[in-house]
């Protein structure tokens, strides 16, 4: 039986984000572009991405991981080891070790599934809340700042430094673990790669700055040429485009993540 945790050069053990960073490592190497077509190359990349359509898979790896243990310790009537013993005791007792393993491996993958979700959701939700808080902050205009007594204006320019920093934060770890360096030409060859990071950093800066710009120039025009005065009618909220617009996206941001993480820990 083939084992793909050797053609892949990992341990069984290993996590999905090394598998996967194995495949691409081998992938770079023994691609037939990249080795003038040669036909001992070719049948090595297609073996690499065999293991990798079989071990990339939650379930198929599963049930291959059941297979290869049992071809390396299969039953075998002549046999002294446990490992080997036909004995109905042996068995049983084999059996348990393996369960033991398969359980292991798939709380292994669900944990790691759920730190996968985890690092998308603190990634995601601070984006989205950045555009959108922008483009309601526009449409309504709020004048909360200005009409607020010293200790209200403390508090306004308070949380907006905290947003500020709470912004600065997310974006920096969402760059840190799902950005690559777009000079990609001095690690293609890296042996110690860590782990597949899905987008360049150069697509999601323009991804950050083209959303806030899209939602800020929408903004502008919904405010600009949509009558809302049934909904601004209160002093809370302005008809005209005012400085302390800016405190209040990363305020607002700052809150939508703070209900979340509070969701996030009900649940848990």
């Amino acid at each position: 039986m083939v084992n793909y945790y050797d053609v892949l050069k990992v341990k069984q053990n290993a996590s999905s984000a090394e598998i996967k960073s194995a495949y691409r490592r081998l992938a770079r190497k023994l691609h037939p572009d990249a080795n003038n077509g040669s036909e001992e190359t070719a049948l090595q990349f297609a073996r690499i991405a065999e293991a990798y359509e079989i071990l990339g898979s939650r379930t198929e790896r599963i049930l291959y991981n059941k297979k290869l243990d049992q071809a390396l310790h299969g039953t075998s009537p002549n046999g002294d080891s446990v490992f080997d013993s036909a004995n109905p005791h042996a068995r049983r007792w084999r059996q348990m070790v393996l369960d033991k393993r398969f359980n292991e491996i798939i709380d292994r993958m669900l944990a790691e599934e759920r730190r996968e979700s985890v690092a998308m959701q603190r990634a995601v939700y601070p984006t989205v809340a950045l555009f959108f808080s922008t483009l309601m902050v526009l449409i309504f205009k709020p004048a909360i700042f200005v009409d607020s007594a010293i200790i209200g204006k403390i508090i306004v320019i308070s949380l907006f430094i905290a947003g500020i920093i709470h912004i600065i934060g997310r974006i920096r770890d969402g760059y840190e673990y799902y950005t690559y360096n777009d000079d990609l030409h001095e690690s293609i060859l890296d042996e110690n790669e860590p782990r597949i990071k899905p987008y360049s950093r150069w697509g999601a800066t323009f991804f950050l700055v083209t959303g806030f710009l899209l939602s800020f120039c929408l903004g502008l025009f919904i405010g600009s040429y949509v009558d809302f005065s049934f909904a601004t009618a209160s002093s809370m909220f302005s008809h005209e485009l005012k400085p302390e617009l800016i405190f209040y996206p990363p305020i607002i941001v700052l809150f939508v993540d703070l209900m979340h993480y509070l969701a996030s820990r009900f649940e848990a």
